[in-house]
């Protein structure tokens, strides 16, 4: 994950989860004469790192921040899962391809802030869902296509009842392993949708909560992408079984007093300003460490304890020190090139990073120009020439799954979008064997764009990690109202997008 212009000592993973070295060998003494931040930048270029942030992960090189994931590819910040390719935020997922955040699935494609999906596919905030497709805000649906806002209901096509007879026999007018067919039929959803009223979040078996995409929490605000039990938590997305928490990103599976961290848990407790740390506690300011406990300002550290920039220390000799270097750092605090000051309590500085903001997940959620990122004190990477040599150009594909011939495994196909969009293009992408396979047998059509821009396609699915306060837009009388219903609410809908968007009260009235 660390580009060659970051200039940092990085390994194999299994070199470096292995003893042929030791990161205690690159400690050094606290010096009161630098600022803190100055000390942890020398020891990030000092300590060998691993290449990738994954753990317990079998044939799945080519992926980040995953753990217990088997024979992946293209898989990022995942949990639990096998056979998949080209997806974020997957757990307990099975035989799928292009997927964005899902909690248990199996043979789906191209799906989106979904649970418990079976070969379903161009699907959003659905669950429970079995053999459907182009769905939007449905529950326990089975054998339908085009659907919006319904629960419970088998063989209906743009929210139309069919019988099973009827259904069977409409359903063969619409042949997805075209790429024309395919394109011309969501063009019509998107239309098709825009009628029907939205949610003004999800949130499911949660009391006291603000934000989206939240599953069984409380006492939590501004949180999204929860996959449960977040509890008395703030500012948290991308977690599962946190409680006691505030600033998060990636965080969970029993993670408890968390304060500003990335990719930071799984049994882990009191974690303070820390990235890619896992199963530790009592830690402040760390980098890569995993179970290891009394850390502060460590780079690479496992399965020690009182340890201050990777120099180990007793334990009497660690409580005396720190509380000096708590000192030391309001004392000299580390001031940045556009003259914020950073002090104890404050995350890293952006100067620190070893990243640059486009190639983050970052620039997904909050896009920047190139000068406001600099504007921001934040990093920029220059588009990578590359030269590939297309084989095959998207245009020049067959328009139908069955007429794609096996070769095309391997081969260079050039992306739609060449490079000329702002979604980190690849430029070109090839099949792999295990996508063919699955397209043909799902009657899928072949993509045209390169797994990134696939990526950015489903991230436009999704509303935004922000909130607004608005009132419900509902008019329906019987719903318990006369005129607009009064309700308010926490929505990541805009005031200026067009979709219709009600309390709970009135959704679920108008969907159940």
């Amino acid at each position: 994950m660390f580009s060659p212009e970051t200039k940092l000592t990085v390994y194999d993973r299994d070199i470096w989860w292995s003893d042929k070295w030791n990161p205690l060998d690159y400690g050094t003494e606290y010096d009161l004469s630098k600022p803190f931040f100055v000390q942890f930048q020398e020891l990030m270029h000092r300590v060998p790192l691993a290449n990738l942030g994954n753990t317990n992960c079998v044939k799945t090189e080519y992926g980040n921040h995953n753990n217990d994931c088997k024979n992946c590819y293209l898989i990022y910040a995942s949990f639990g899962n096998e056979n998949v390719a080209y997806a974020h935020g997957a757990v307990n997922v099975k035989d799928s391809f292009d997927i964005y955040t899902m909690q248990k699935g199996e043979q789906n494609y191209d799906d989106t802030c979904n649970g418990g999906l079976y070969r379903t596919h161009f699907t959003y905030d659905s669950d429970d869902c079995i053999d459907s497709m182009f769905l939007t805000a449905c529950l326990n649906i089975q054998n339908s296509l085009g659907c919006i806002n319904l629960r419970h209901k088998s063989h209906c096509i743009f929210n139309k009842q069919y019988s099973k007879e009827e259904y069977d026999k409409k359903i063969k007018e619409y042949d997805f392993g075209s790429y024309n067919n395919l394109k011309k039929f969501e063009e019509g959803y998107k239309n098709f949708i825009k009628k029907y009223p939205r949610r003004f979040a999800y949130i499911w078996r949660s009391r006291n909560v603000t934000g989206d995409n939240i599953l069984t929490s409380k006492n939590s605000q501004y949180i999204f992408d929860v996959y449960g039990e977040a509890e008395n938590a703030k500012y948290i997305t991308h977690a599962w079984d946190v409680k006691e928490s505030y600033d998060g990103y990636g965080t969970g599976a029993k993670m408890e007093f968390l304060y500003e961290g990335i990719d930071v848990g799984v049994n882990a407790l009191k974690n303070l300003f820390a990235i890619l740390t896992h199963s530790a506690n009592d830690t402040n300011y760390t980098y890569m460490c995993y179970g290891a406990s009394n850390l502060f300002g460590c780079v690479g550290v496992r399965d020690q304890d009182y340890v201050i920039l990777n120099k180990k220390y007793s334990k009497e000799e660690y409580r005396k020190l720190v509380p000096k270097i708590v000192k030391h750092m309001s004392d000299m605090p580390y001031a940045d090139a556009k003259g914020r000051v950073y002090k104890y309590g404050e995350f890293f500085p952006p100067e620190l990073s070893p990243f640059f903001y486009n190639e983050t997940i970052a620039g997904e959620y909050f896009p920047k120009t190139k000068e406001e990122v600099l504007a921001s004190g934040f990093k920029w990477k220059e588009k990578t020439h590359r030269d590939y040599k297309i084989e095959v150009e998207p245009e020049d594909l067959p328009d139908h799954i069955k007429d794609t011939p096996e070769d095309i495994v391997g081969k260079v196909i050039g992306c739609q979008h060449r490079g000329e969009c702002n979604e980190q293009c690849t430029e070109a992408f090839k099949i792999i064997p295990s996508e063919i396979a699955f397209l043909k047998r799902m009657n899928i059509a072949l993509p045209r764009l390169c797994p990134n821009c696939r990526h950015f396609a489903r991230l436009r699915r999704r509303n935004p990690l922000k909130l607004w306060h608005r009132q419900c837009m509902c008019e329906v009388e019987k719903h318990g109202h006369k005129g607009v219903c009064p309700n308010e609410f926490e929505t990541s809908y805009a005031p200026e997008r067009p979709e219709i968007i009600y309390c709970e009260r009135c959704y679920q009235q108008e969907v159940y």
